[in-house]
């Protein structure tokens, strides 16, 4: 047995992950590229309990999350999902570090999302809109301020109580954060909107954005799950984190395939092409741009190995 496996809790990730770091991370992992399947979901109970695998190896090392989502789980008083990150030695194959999953997928999802921003938001963003008040929403914010010069970030919840306790928990860390009660007005005033939600039925509706506006869907990783409408998909240049995940999973981009309104060929790039230089990203000051991820398994072995390079651990590669 492995008695020595380094057991890494949620604050020493959230500790060895500052963004600007991560952020370079990511674009050098999706620049080279890694195998990534698409994650794999099991049923386990009858009840619809489910297991999700998500592994990814490169020639240097490979690693897999391991994923439970058991919703009767709130009845029980615990929480509904969670998440550990076996991290392996690439060479050998031997594990490396057992790493909390929860906090390496609130930091690498974050992140992604700036990264994906510093290639298709406007170098003068100033005013973020954060949509939904949930456990990601502060990472979120926080990644989008690493990359941006925002000057003020607005919060709104389909519970005003929850925004309000957001925006305050990001003042507190010096964010110029406060929550709004109309989503219309943010998102008229929005360079930047960010939305990590369980909507089913479309928030983020195209037609109340202004021309240069960046929106990242981040919530919706289902076929039946929607944050943007159909308006927003048509008027934005779209781009994904990966089209295999992307266009299986996101209802956000699925339903409106499957309605006609929206053709899988219009996706301009994924977050790869982007990274190594293949796609421009933006274009002009004045069009919409959309990047909606999923999640891939890439990011969370690039999160990983920083974590173990950052905790002195000899990582894999």
């Amino acid at each position: 047995m492995h008695d020595s496996i380094p057991s890494v809790r949620a604050e020493a990730v959230h500790a060895a992950l500052d963004w600007r770091s991560l952020v370079d991370a990511l674009r050098a992992a999706f620049a080279a590229g890694a195998t990534a399947p698409v994650r794999a979901s099991h049923e386990v109970t009858a009840a619809g309990d489910r297991l999700l695998l998500m592994p990814a190896w490169d020639g240097a090392g490979l690693g897999v999350k391991i994923v439970t989502v058991f919703p009767r789980n709130r009845e029980r008083g615990l929480a509904s999902v969670a998440a550990l990150y076996l991290l392996m030695d690439g060479a050998t194959g031997h594990p490396v570090a057992l790493i909390d999953g929860e906090a390496l997928t609130l930091r690498r999802t974050a992140a992604s999302s700036a990264l994906a921003s510093s290639y298709l938001s406007r170098t003068d963003a100033t005013t973020l809109v954060v949509v939904g008040a949930g456990a990601l929403a502060p990472y979120m914010a926080q990644a989008h301020c690493a990359v941006r010069p925002i000057e003020r970030v607005l919060v709104w919840g389909r519970h005003a109580d929850r925004a309000e306790r957001t925006a305050a928990q990001l003042a507190s860390i010096g964010l110029p954060a406060r929550a709004i009660a109309r989503l219309e007005d943010g998102l008229a005033a929005a360079d930047i909107v960010t939305c990590a939600t369980t909507a089913r039925e479309p928030v983020v509706r195209g037609a109340q954005l202004r021309p240069g506006t960046h929106v990242d869907l981040v919530g919706a990783f289902t076929r039946e799950m929607r944050e943007g409408d159909d308006d927003l998909v048509a008027r934005a240049e779209v781009f994904v984190d990966t089209r295999a995940g992307a266009l299986k999973e996101a209802g956000d981009l699925v339903q409106p395939i499957e309605r006609g309104v929206f053709a899988r060929e219009n996706v301009r790039a994924e977050l790869s092409d982007l990274a190594r230089g293949d796609h421009p990203g933006r274009r002009s000051a004045d069009e919409v741009t959309l990047f909606k991820s999923v999640g891939t398994a890439l990011e969370d072995l690039c999160a990983a190995r920083l974590v173990a390079s950052r905790l002195g651990r000899e990582a894999a590669g």
